[in-house]
């Protein structure tokens, strides 16, 4: 149930802190006290759309705040498991915060979440029906809603979207492939034609760079000789060459030996110099004997590296690794379509696999809404009848569909509210007081089985009097037996039979206007009700009645 609200800064409204009882909570005030506010507030809980220009003090963040406690139900501890949601046994703080940049922020349990999943906890905590929610009576889909929530379809439904997802996959799948499987066909020759120049080209990984490497070399064959002899030159070739200069060196560090011990290891050093020098000059030699300034070998390097220019170019391309790949490409859309008819078979057969098991859920679906629909029809037949409309028929209609995210079902509400009236959708013949009534003998019904907290129902009683008047609080306070209810009503008849009673009220300071809300004391509630009897005159007259009126209304 809803135990605390607080808004600060929001509309009218300063600071607010409000506690509310179990039952059934009654919420009067006069047209534009700010009662609107309030339910404004409760909706940015719910996960409506922040506007700053409810901001009071437009420099400053509005904060709504609502705490529920338990009993929470298994739905709605299983959706904050999955979605790593902090969750606690004997509470729920759910925050909302509007900042002046129009940054908007919700929180559960000081948790941070996203909008998203604001809305899909707070739908399990409170339901606030006003006055425009009536329209949603005609609404297919809120009637197969109505119809979901008594047959008990959660679990069902959930599994059968999973199984519907797949199946429109696997479809998606089977389609897209088809479609390149016949442009690939289309371009079938074209396809090889690729192939083949890239299969007799037979690029390998690296041969690119390699090959201009190879290039830059033979078509500077003769200079790159030259810096090897003169390299040669200068280390075993030459009159007085590196080699040479050593060995003398050598020579005169043994002479050296025997007089200066720490001379004894230069000649041992001396000759690692000398035979490594004498590697690198057969390592140039060889470098030497291998190059030739051979014309024909230039030309083939050179028609090489054309022809993988050539390709890359066509390719859009500046690899030849890139080649590769795309001749391992061109291969598989020709090897898809040779195989092709195999392939689609293949997908096929899934998307209908995946079909079938989502079409044998949504028959049980369907199965457990035919008895939902019967059952309803009938509880709503006994359920408005108190309520002046004894001549209602009601039918429901549950016909065969093709599969959707619902299911394999399409549902019509048909009502007739008097004697040899056809029956005909709810907006077809039904005044604004029908519909008032149909929706809270509807709400009064699904109650049970939505497993809310709250509910809250705003001026539902409109365009009623009297002893209907009297009827539809008497089934909101049977509602409240279950769970808590919340009723903001202009009708003294409903007003009375609340366990507690709250006013919003207006009032001015020297700077501004404020609403607020109190708690009625035993005796603000009689002259609460007393003035919603007789209008703005409270005498002995209207207090007596506002009395008689509470007594008839104890539970």
């Amino acid at each position: 149930m809803l135990r605390t609200l607080q808004i600060s800064n929001y509309a009218l409204i300063e600071k607010l802190n409000l506690d509310f009882e179990p039952g059934f909570n009654i919420i009067t005030g006069e047209t534009g006290a700010g009662k609107s506010i309030m339910l404004g507030a409760l909706s940015l809980i719910l996960g409506e759309r922040a506007d700053t220009k409810s901001l009071r003090n437009p420099e400053q963040k509005a904060i709504i705040e609502a705490r529920f406690t338990s009993p929470w139900n298994s739905a709605l501890l299983q959706y904050c498991r999955e979605n790593d949601i902090e969750w606690f046994d004997d509470e729920c703080i759910v925050r909302r915060e509007i900042s002046p940049n129009s940054r908007s922020r919700a929180f559960i349990n000081d948790s941070p979440v996203t909008l998203e999943h604001l809305q899909n906890v707070a739908k399990h905590l409170v339901d606030i029906h006003s006055q425009h929610q009536n329209q949603l009576l005609a609404s297919p889909h809120f009637q197969l809603q109505i119809i979901d929530s008594i047959a008990g379809n959660s679990s069902l439904l959930n599994e059968y979207l999973l199984q519907y997802n797949s199946y429109r996959k696997a479809l998606r799948k089977f389609h897209e492939t088809r479609k390149a499987i016949q442009q690939a066909a289309s371009d079938q020759e074209y396809t090889r034609f690729l192939l083949t120049q890239l299969e007799e080209l037979d690029p390998q990984p690296g041969e690119q760079i390699q090959l201009e490497r190879q290039r830059e070399l033979l078509a500077n064959v003769s200079e790159v000789k030259e810096h090897i002899n003169n390299a040669l030159m200068a280390i075993s070739d030459g009159d007085s060459n590196a080699l040479q200069l050593i060995g003398a060196a050598t020579s005169h560090t043994e002479e050296l030996a025997g007089v200066l011990t720490e001379a004894e290891q230069l000649p041992e050093r001396l000759e690692s110099v000398r035979i490594e020098l004498q590697d690198i000059a057969e390592t140039l030699s060889s470098f030497d004997s291998a190059l030739s300034a051979d014309p024909d070998e230039l030309e083939a390097v050179e028609n090489r590296l054309n022809r993988i220019y050539e390709l890359e170019h066509r390719h859009n391309v500046e690899s030849t690794e890139s080649l590769i790949e795309i001749k391992k490409k061109l291969s598989g859309q020709l090897s898809q379509i040779e195989n092709s008819e195999e392939t689609l078979q293949e997908l096929e057969k899934e998307a209908r696999g995946a079909r079938a098991l989502a079409r044998n859920t949504a028959k049980e679906i369907t199965r457990k809404r035919n008895d939902a629909a019967k059952l309803f029809a009938g509880k709503l037949l006994e359920t408005a009848s108190p309520l002046g409309m004894q001549n209602l028929r009601v039918e429901i209609a549950i016909e065969p569909a093709e599969l959707s995210a619902t299911g394999a079902d399409t549902v019509e509400f048909k009502f007739a509210f008097n004697k040899n009236q056809p029956l005909m959708p709810v907006n077809a013949g039904a005044s604004g007081g029908e519909i008032s009534r149909l929706m809270l003998s509807i709400k009064t019904i699904i109650a049970s089985y939505m497993q809310l907290p709250t509910i809250i129902f705003d001026e539902v009683d409109t365009g009623v009097s009297g002893k209907i008047a009297d009827q539809m609080g008497r089934m909101m306070s049977e509602i409240s037996n279950r769970i808590q209810v919340m009723a903001i009503t202009h009708l003294p008849q409903v007003a009375a039979k609340g366990n507690a009673h709250y006013k919003v009220y207006k009032f001015d300071d020297e700077q501004a206007t404020h609403t607020s809300v109190k708690k009625l004391l035993p005796d603000e509630r009689i002259d609460e009700i007393a003035v919603m009897l007789s209008g703005s005159i409270v005498d002995e007259t209207a207090r007596a009645a506002s009395i008689s009126l509470l007594k008839q209304s104890v539970k």
